[in-house]
């Protein structure tokens, strides 16, 4: 089910609004899509157990001491560095997303520090040392106006 899932009205209700607080009682959630409790349970471990809906915590990354957010861009000489690149991101909490993208770049990471020489830190052991990435280009975000992993949950529309 997790490849386009056949959501119904209501699971995309549900999803919704767990979105909006993953912590809202079922009871509350079978108010507002008019199921009963029973039946949201039940909704909810089906969501889980196909893999629509991830488990997921949310912690402030200032309040832990992690305000720097930086976007790393990684070009490979050689394909075989992939595998060092793909093994070291894995292996450092920092790294929090690696993506696969298209041009002249091969990856594109997030990364959480706690200031710039941690940042480096993490650069030289992670994509530099353990990779032997042929470049990189780092940008620092100042602030964040927006940073959500809230997906649009609207049917798309058909032309």
């Amino acid at each position: 089910m997790k490849q386009n899932a056949e959501l119904d009205g209501v699971d995309r209700r549900l999803l919704a609004l767990l979105q909006e607080d993953g912590r809202r009682p079922q009871a509350e959630l079978g108010a507002a899509v008019g199921l009963a409790v029973s039946s949201v349970n039940e909704r909810i471990r089906r969501l889980e157990r196909t893999g629509v809906l991830r488990p997921t915590v949310a912690v402030d990354p200032d309040a832990v001491g992690l305000p720097l957010l930086a976007f790393t861009l990684v070009a490979l000489a050689s394909e075989d560095q992939e595998q060092r690149l793909l093994a070291a991101v894995a292996a450092q909490p920092h790294v929090l997303e690696c993506h696969h993208v298209t041009g002249e770049w091969n990856y594109l990471l997030k990364i959480r520090a706690a200031g710039t020489a941690d940042l480096e830190r993490i650069l030289t052991e992670t994509v530099k040392r353990a990779s032997g990435a042929h470049r990189t280009l780092t940008t620092i975000a100042l602030s964040s106006a927006k940073e959500t992993a809230a997906l649009p949950l609207h049917p798309r529309e058909q032309p």
